[in-house]
């Protein structure tokens, strides 16, 4: 028997390598068809940076030679065809990692994103887990209490939240903080530890200020998910083999927990690839409101004043943000149910 089982556990080994090779090789095509895309969407709006650069000007009561603006143009390379805009962008990102200069800020992109994107990672990554460990249980407590006073309290919260703009779920939280509580309220620091070096002093201010911002953007996304465990849990507790476990003695934690919430779980592991976007989406909201550190206000800003380069950067980050989380739900279904790599 341990030899059968050794050779059964690597046949499953390598299936699921497979699996996850056929995920990234099919990953890559549609992070260049993104690109290519996101690419094209800045170029939609009417004229380019120097557009709206020259615009700000002349509201300030500024004149520009037409030579002025030509060599501008040149300068920054927008007298070129869109496919070589584009073919310089992708080239440099492939080979050097080079996603350009922020046309408006006059910095390497790649600067600019990177002191903002491991905030945004970090308060995305809270904010998931904020969202998983009170959906999950509430949408259990939901589901098998149907109809009762907690089902109607979890279903009117669901849906009053998913209603709720984030922007004004923001204000709101900053409001009754500051108002009700005198708290501090926006940035994820206090004033005397913005540009102070890391301690622990700091870190504990950190995390005073990191909750709200997580409360506010994970709601959202909570009110969806307590609604689509609560609908996944229903649907298994109506099947038969519920009721033969029930039958056969067992106790319904147990088969609770055994059965009906552990294949509840798949349709709600297949939800990672658009909550990780819509936390990111959500986060730019909600850090343009609260004035937080993040990638957020930089894309807004960038898309405003149509800088390509960075704000084609911060939107092709945020679709590999949405690959990543589709290939991460993938794997964990592949893992959770065998059914899938079999196929």
């Amino acid at each position: 028997m341990p030899p059968a089982q050794t050779s059964a556990e690597k046949q499953n080994g390598k299936k699921m390598l497979r699996y996850i090779i056929k995920r990234l090789v099919f990953a890559i095509p549609t992070l260049f068809a993104v690109s290519i895309i996101a690419f094209i969407i800045i170029q939609l709006p009417p004229g380019d940076y120097l557009t709206t650069l020259m615009a700000d000007w002349a509201s300030q009561g500024g004149a520009v030679e037409a030579g002025t603006v030509a060599a501008m143009r040149e300068r920054y390379g927008l007298d070129q065809p869109i496919y070589f805009q584009y073919y310089k962008w992708i080239w440099g990102i492939l080979t050097a990692g080079d996603f350009g200069i922020s046309f408006e800020l006059g910095k390497p992109v790649t600067e600019l994103i990177w002191n903002r994107l491991g905030f945004s990672m970090l308060l995305s990554l809270l904010t998931l887990c904020f969202v998983w460990a009170i959906a999950i249980p509430i949408g259990i407590l939901s589901a098998v209490r149907q109809y009762s006073i907690s089902d109607y309290t979890a279903t009117f919260l669901a849906f009053f939240f998913l209603a709720v703009p984030d922007f004004l779920m923001a204000l709101s939280a900053m409001y009754v903080m500051s108002a009700w509580f005198g708290q501090s309220v926006g940035g994820l620091f206090s004033p005397e530890y913005v540009d102070a070096g890391w301690s622990f002093g700091k870190l504990v201010d950190f995390a005073e200020h990191v909750w709200l911002p997580v409360v506010v953007i994970g709601l959202g996304s909570l009110a969806a998910l307590v609604r689509i465990m609560r609908a996944n849990l229903l649907d298994e507790l109506s099947k038969p083999y519920v009721t033969t476990a029930r039958a056969k003695g067992m106790s319904e934690l147990e088969l609770l927990i055994r059965y009906p919430v552990r294949l509840a779980l798949n349709p709600l592991i297949s939800t990672l690839g658009w909550i990780l976007p819509a936390v990111i989406s959500g986060e730019i909201i909600v850090s343009v409101v609260m004035s937080l550190p993040t990638t957020g206000p930089l894309l807004l800003r960038a898309l405003l004043a149509q800088d390509m380069y960075l704000a084609g950067s911060l939107i092709l980050l945020i679709s590999v943000l949405t690959i990543i989380g589709t290939l991460i739900s993938d794997i964990l279904l592949a893992l959770t149910d065998p059914r899938i790599r079999f196929q």
